[in-house]
């Protein structure tokens, strides 16, 4: 099965249940939270692509700004808040790590960084110890960031598998 159906499964599963709390009850904050994960879920294409997105998904972008914010959610779905990944994952060879402040101390893990040998392959022969830690150096660069940093786990009723959802809200 493919990726695009099992994403219109999960999506159509949650909108089958939700409707079913949905219409049996009058409208409340829980309903707005289910359209918002609908939304979020929705894959190919993303919300953006959905007309009938455009309205919880604007609402929720604009509430996220005021003070007190609490993310609406769809306890139908059996899910809470999403979470929340900004960086992605470093180029092969490289690792996490972050840059330290005044006191030594690592901050955000936003770099990606790798040991190289600078000397590797410029000339031959035995080195000194202190030449050769001279040609080791650390080399790193920003870490890459999610284009959908926001994620929802939301459990396929089918399999019993939990899927992760990811998606953005950039205005």
């Amino acid at each position: 099965m493919s990726v695009k159906v099992k994403q219109m499964n999960v999506v159509i599963g949650i909108l089958l249940s939700v409707s079913a709390t949905v219409s049996s009850a009058p409208a409340t904050a829980s309903d707005w939270g289910c359209e918002v994960l609908l939304c979020a879920a929705s894959a190919n294409p993303s919300w953006r692509g959905v007309a009938s997105c455009h309205p919880p998904m604007k609402r929720l972008i604009s509430a996220m700004k005021k003070p007190g914010f609490d993310w609406p959610t769809c306890p139908a779905a059996g899910t809470g808040s999403p979470g929340f990944e900004r960086y992605a994952a470093c180029p092969k060879g490289y690792q996490v790590g972050s840059r330290q402040d005044r006191n030594g101390f690592g901050r955000e893990q936003n770099l990606c960084v790798k040991t190289v040998n600078m000397c590797q392959g410029r000339t031959h022969g035995f080195y000194n110890s202190d030449r050769q830690q001279g040609c080791i150096q650390t080399v790193s660069i920003s870490r890459p960031l999610k284009s959908e940093p926001y994620f929802f786990d939301i459990k396929n009723e089918t399999s019993g598998q939990t899927e992760r959802h990811w998606f953005e809200l950039h205005k």
